[in-house]
């Protein structure tokens, strides 16, 4: 199977996820609701559990959400979440039928996992979130960092779309790819707000935009 394709899951994949494992049993609930692209399924699930290997507990918000799957995901991975933010400014139209067949399949998720509609830049956040974004284009990416870092939260990032004319480069660019340049200069920018800094890069078969970046700020 290809995993990165933008094709959606349907029905007919179904026996492609046969196993009792999480990830199966999240992938058959996908293909149920039939409106998902299969990279966006596997995106999620390598970035959720990654991230929380290293970050557990805390409200889990999701910047530029597009389905808000990773916000169920995490919750899944880690019961001791207690709710779970999905924010974007637009949402696709299925984002609440696959919601609906994710809490039918685990009830536990029932009203805990809410959507909004808004800029990123007015969401409040607090010190104890877990701020995370697959794919937030371009500086959209440098904004969920900014707001994590206002506030000292914990944040997690799938950088894709660099825009090398306007990002920071932070000058590397002479040694370093311009993509590679901005990410390592938004690696060294949490480190001098002081974060302490993660990397780590999900399957290259799933994204070619594979880096994770995820950072928590040092406590006393």
């Amino acid at each position: 199977m290809d995993r990165a394709s933008r094709n959606c899951l349907t029905e007919h994949q179904l026996d492609r996820f046969p196993g009792d494992t999480l990830f199966d049993r999240i992938a058959r609930a996908v293909c149920t609701a039939g409106c998902l692209p299969r990279k966006e399924l596997y995106e999620a699930w390598e970035v959720a559990r990654r991230v929380r290997r290293r970050f557990r507990g805390g409200r889990v918000v999701d910047l530029a959400s597009g389905h808000g799957l990773l916000a169920h995901i995490l919750l899944l991975l880690d019961d001791s979440s207690p709710s779970a933010l999905a924010v974007g400014r637009q949402f696709p139209p299925s984002a609440t039928a696959l919601s609906t067949v994710l809490t039918s399949a685990w009830p536990r998720l029932q009203g805990r996992i809410s959507y909004l509609q808004a800029d990123m830049g007015g969401i409040a956040l607090a010190p104890d979130d877990l701020v995370v974004s697959v794919h937030a284009c371009g500086g959209l990416t440098d904004l969920v960092l900014d707001r994590a870092m206002a506030v000292g939260a914990r944040v997690a990032v799938l950088p894709c779309c660099h825009d090398l004319d306007r990002g920071d480069t932070g000058g590397l660019e002479g040694w370093l790819d311009g993509p590679l340049a901005m990410d390592a200069t938004r690696a060294a920018r949490l480190r001098a707000h002081g974060y302490r800094v993660h990397t780590q890069t999900i399957p290259l078969d799933i994204t070619p935009k594979n880096r994770l970046l995820l950072a928590e700020p040092h406590r006393e």
